[in-house]
């Protein structure tokens, strides 16, 4: 697993762990979109997601942080 993954992975632990205000946004600074998969290779969002991330709600951003650890269980396969 990447470094910045076991990171990322840590954090939505953290983010989910927790119904606090402000969900935190799950960029690590390496914007790269992946061709084939459709997502960001540093927080693993979609375009759509990291595009409306502003507007969402904080259910919303939990989501989304659900889905990351989804697509970080799929990248270790």
């Amino acid at each position: 697993m990447k470094s910045h993954f076991k990171l990322l992975a840590q954090r939505a632990a953290q983010v989910l762990a927790t119904q606090e205000p402000h969900v935190p946004s799950p960029c690590v600074s390496v914007c790269l979109m992946h061709p084939d998969g459709g997502h960001c290779e540093g927080c693993l969002r979609t375009l759509p997601e990291i595009g409306n991330w502003g507007r969402m709600s904080d259910e919303a951003k939990r989501l989304v942080w659900r889905n990351i650890q989804q697509r970080l269980v799929s990248s270790q396969g």
